[in-house]
């Protein structure tokens, strides 16, 4: 093989490869937030329906699905080609989305739109809920953008059937304690985060599984105190899983304030409500450094782990003293 051959083969693969690294630098941007209550409004009257109770948080939680599936790029985490198969942010930033979507989904099906426990729950919802637990890396037979979307479309039959003032059964209840049983698992799961995201610097932690309760057992016996540390490959998966699911919580909540906005007012929440939206929206800001940087405490570097789990806890603890005023008479 002469030299000019060789060098066309080497640029024609360096070209390639560029195009490639252009692709996925595209790829990896993420989506803008979505104006909730003007979507909804946007699609009540392009589908000559009645903006109910429930419409804006049922239509959010259909947009987020949109947008998880459509944003660009696609769906990624289960791509097998390049770029999107070499990609890591992006793939755990639609894990965190996804997470939110699955939590809510139920909260749906569990609590929205049921007016007791020995309720029937909705046929729509009882068959979205489990396609969106598909797991989410499977490529084929199903994939996981087939399973995902055939739950869209189930909620989307949902809306069409709230919004219909001769369909009683499809409901959405706007109480407080349905709001507070959601807000729960948004607590644990930003707790969580918080946590994963605080161990990117190693800590000792001492036990307290036990704390507060004097006869509390366990099933195996626990160590006294432990060094928790998340692995150094990990940061960046746990950074952007809590970016996505940040993202994610910013719309539903938005939402949430529309619907539940009587509600909230009447338990002087809705302030409180805000102040998490707020602090969520921080977790947004744009990452100028093109690696996620894992200093120490109080070292040269930047860790951007620890300002991620500042805002995290913040809002974790603004979501505790929310679901107080909540369960107050």
């Amino acid at each position: 093989m002469d030299k000019k051959t060789l060098y066309g083969i080497s640029g024609g693969v360096g070209a390639f490869v560029l195009l490639l690294t252009l692709i996925g630098w595209y790829w990896s941007s993420e989506p803008d937030s979505i104006r909730v209550v003007t979507a909804a409004t946007n699609h009540a009257e392009q589908n000559s329906q009645n903006l109910v109770t429930g419409y804006v948080t049922t239509h959010t939680l259909i947009s987020v699905i949109d947008t998880l599936l459509n944003k660009s790029g696609g769906y990624i985490s289960n791509d097998i080609f390049p770029p999107g198969v070499a990609m890591d942010n992006m793939p755990n930033w639609e894990f965190g989305v996804l997470v939110q979507v699955r939590d809510l989904a139920r909260a749906f099906r569990r609590d929205f739109s049921r007016s007791q426990s020995q309720s029937t729950e909705d046929k729509d919802l009882a068959k979205a809920e489990p396609l969106l637990n598909f797991d989410h890396k499977s490529r084929f037979f199903p994939s996981s953008e087939s399973q995902y979307q055939d739950a869209q479309d189930y909620l989307e039959s949902y809306l069409g059937r709230l919004a219909d003032p001769k369909e009683s059964r499809a409901q959405f209840y706007t109480r407080a304690d349905n709001l507070s049983r959601w807000l729960s698992d948004v607590e644990t799961r930003l707790g969580s985060l918080s946590q994963r995201l605080s161990a990117a610097v190693g800590k000792v932690q001492i036990n307290t599984d036990l704390a507060g309760d004097n006869v509390a057992e366990q099933a195996t016996p626990g160590v006294d105190h432990e060094i928790v540390k998340t692995p150094w490959l990990e940061i960046d998966d746990v950074f952007y899983q809590t970016r996505g699911s940040c993202w994610a919580l910013i719309q539903i909540l938005t939402a949430i304030e529309n619907d539940f906005r009587p509600v909230l007012e009447k338990k002087n929440a809705r302030i409180s409500l805000k102040q998490i939206i707020r602090e969520l929206e921080s977790t947004q800001e744009s990452v100028f450094s093109p690696v996620i940087l894992n200093g120490e405490g109080f070292g040269l570097l930047a860790n951007h782990s620890l300002v991620m789990a500042s805002y995290v806890a913040r809002a974790h603890a603004a979501i505790i003293d929310l679901r107080s005023l909540l369960e107050q008479g």
